[in-house]
């Protein structure tokens, strides 16, 4: 495990103390189903359920055995008398192991979800808060047209939204156990038996299994934290390129007494972000091993274990980090319309273009005719450095066709925002969800920003 990036809660689900108690916790249903048909004494049960296993004895059998559901049997039968005959009767090491797995997993989801919820609630208010925070939106990382930094955050927002909704269709798929014996068969433990357990356990059976529980289970689960990641990486990352010196839109949380170089006392590095982004990484990683021990010999190997054994745990208690990392950054995000502002004006008017383009082409010019002459204009600008709309007005084929008093009426900021109340309430995001108070627009008066 990741102790460094470890919280409690996740921790405690990928613990040692917390998969043999899940192995205990499938041992005894099983012994439970076994008595409702009969096999096992019902008195014995009473018993049984006070079963323990000393983790401490185990690792004492394990020296010997080398083989951990043995050293565990070992450890739990030593804790009940004549019943222990009854524990894993008919089962298999993976009947145990990969139901336990699937509690462990459930367990972990419900962590990650209440994660998720959260983050959903703080960029929720972030983005409702900033609805109306013009900036401008960047294609290929220059200048397109204006939007609000409201609407940036609303669309992650969303995307949180779909991955919780991925979330919740991976613990249906690992909510999944298995107690049909070696190979699936049920020779030694009848279906009947393995629906009554996994009721008790709170798991659906699965309808079918060889040795094991097929592993494009598991992939799905890993597939769908390295999406949440990767999410996140990307949010970050939009952080990361807002806080550049150049940019100076957004900054991630700096406390008093921070440093952020051992060399140069200025700086501010991005540091949260771009641990985010490298962890990320780590988890696409895992998933991709995921992906690849779908593939087993025949009824089952165990090439699949000695991996999960990482990636599992690890993925988990990452994406657990990350998630309560990047709600922190955004709780404390430092914002700067401001300097939004002026970055908009930064090309002199030239992300008109489109609107004048259109205006041209609505007073009867050609697409191919208006796009040229709009061009020519917005490239001596770029070159020049010169005002847009200064240029627009000398030119004479222009101002033929749009005299001047409309030309000035298309530069107008609050043109590309006259959509974003349908788009708030689209996303379910009302002020009468908002317990603060929402900057109001500012009746943005042409290129006045």
């Amino acid at each position: 495990m990741i102790e460094r990036y470890s919280r409690p809660q996740m921790k405690r689900v990928w613990s040692d103390e917390n998969k043999f108690n899940k192995w205990l916790e499938v041992e005894i249903a099983v012994c439970d189903a076994w008595a409702e048909i009969g096999t096992i004494p019902r008195e014995a049960i009473s018993k049984i359920k006070l079963a323990r296993c000393n983790i401490k004895r185990m690792e004492e059998i394990l020296k010997e055995t080398h083989h951990d559901m043995t050293a565990f049997l070992g450890s739990v039968s030593e804790s009940l008398g004549k019943e222990s005959r009854f524990i894993h009767l008919g089962l298999t090491s993976s009947d145990v192991i990969d139901t336990a797995l699937s509690l462990q997993m459930v367990e972990a989801t419900e962590i990650l979800t209440q994660d998720i919820k959260e983050l959903i609630s703080v960029l929720a208010q972030k983005a409702i808060e900033h609805k109306y925070t013009p900036m401008i939106g960047r294609t290929h990382g220059i200048h397109a047209e204006p939007i609000t930094f409201g609407l940036k955050l609303a669309i992650w927002v969303e995307e949180m939204r779909r991955n919780l909704q991925r979330l919740t269709e991976a613990k249906k798929t690992i909510a999944a156990g298995k107690i049909s014996g070696a190979v699936g068969t049920y020779a030694t433990v009848p279906p009947e038996v393995e629906q009554k357990a996994c009721h008790k356990l709170g798991l659906v059976a699965s309808p079918i299994s060889n040795q094991i529980l097929q592993r494009d289970r598991h992939a799905q689960f890993m597939t769908t934290l390295a999406i949440i990641a990767s999410s996140l990486e990307k949010f970050a990352t939009e952080i990361r390129g807002l806080q550049r010196t150049e940019v100076g839109e957004v900054g991630e949380p700096f406390g008093t007494g921070q440093t952020g170089s051992s060399a140069m006392p200025h700086k501010r590095n991005p540091e949260l972000c771009e641990r985010i982004c490298g962890l990320s990484r780590m988890v696409r990683g895992h998933a991709l091993t995921a992906m690849e021990n779908i593939t087993l010999w025949h009824e089952r190997d165990i090439s699949h274990s000695s991996t999960e054994r990482i990636i599992l745990p690890d993925s988990c208690l990452l994406v657990d980090y990350c998630l309560a990392l990047f709600v922190s950054i955004i709780k404390g995000l430092q914002i700067y319309p401001q300097r939004m502002k002026k970055n908009i004006e930064l090309t002199k008017g030239l992300i008109f273009s489109q609107r004048v383009m259109l205006a041209l082409i609505d007073k009867g010019l050609s697409r191919q005719k208006a796009y040229e002459l709009v061009q020519q204009n917005a490239m001596k600008a770029w070159k020049g450095n010169k005002d847009f709309l200064n240029l627009l007005k000398a030119d004479p084929e222009i101002t033929a066709v749009l005299p001047q008093p409309e030309l000035e009426s298309l530069f107008d900021y609050q043109y590309y925002l006259r959509h974003v109340d349908e788009i708030f309430e689209r996303l379910g995001l009302t002020k009468a969800q908002w317990k603060g108070s929402i900057t109001e627009p500012t009746g943005l008066a042409p290129r006045a920003m």
